[in-house]
């Protein structure tokens, strides 16, 4: 999730002549405006040292916070919500079988506060730059992902439990690759 939106220049306070909300320092891809719409979440399944469940990636701690999620979990495997998550991708496997699925989602808003009609773009082209640092760190780690764009938004969101000015903009399971 560092590769993502990772802090790489912490800053306690904007630079002079920033006007709009300070979200902690410049970030490992580019944003327009260093307004930083993305929000990161991790859907766990199986992975070690960590429970089951939705989590948010907060970078200028560089931690994770577990959310809530509005759905009940089925009963057979409590907070896991990948199966649901594949649900709303269309029953993809990938989704279902990775021990993680990073969510890569959005606040359009606080790029339109400054740029207006360009800021769908604007933020398109972070998801982007964000998704290739994702792909690259797990080839360093000899992992596989997939960048996942085929899903129900309003069932993506309702899995996540996300405020309504949130958008989901790509879903990218992590896991090891499958050797057949």
């Amino acid at each position: 999730m560092w590769a993502a939106q990772g802090v790489t220049q912490p800053m306690e306070e904007p630079p002079p002549g920033f006007s709009w909300e300070w979200r902690g320092g410049m970030r490992t891809a580019p944003s327009a405006g260093a307004l930083y719409p993305l929000e990161l979440y991790a859907v766990i399944g199986d992975v070690e040292e960590l429970e089951p469940g939705v989590y948010q990636y907060l970078p200028a701690e560089h931690a994770l916070a577990r959310v809530a999620s509005p759905d009940p979990p089925p009963a057979s495997a409590p907070d896991d919500r990948r199966e649901a998550l594949s649900g709303a991708a269309l029953r993809q496997l990938a989704i279902r079988n990775a021990p993680t699925v990073l969510v890569l989602a959005g606040v359009v808003e606080r790029t339109a506060a400054k740029y207006g009609d360009r800021a769908e773009r604007y933020v398109h082209i972070e998801v982007g730059a964000a998704a290739q640092n994702v792909y690259l760190e797990c080839e360093s780690l000899e992992l596989g992902t997939v960048f996942i764009g085929a899903f129900d938004d309003e069932a993506v969101a309702g899995v996540l439990g996300l405020s309504g000015d949130e958008r989901v903009f790509g879903m990218m399971p992590i896991g090891h690759p499958p050797t057949d």
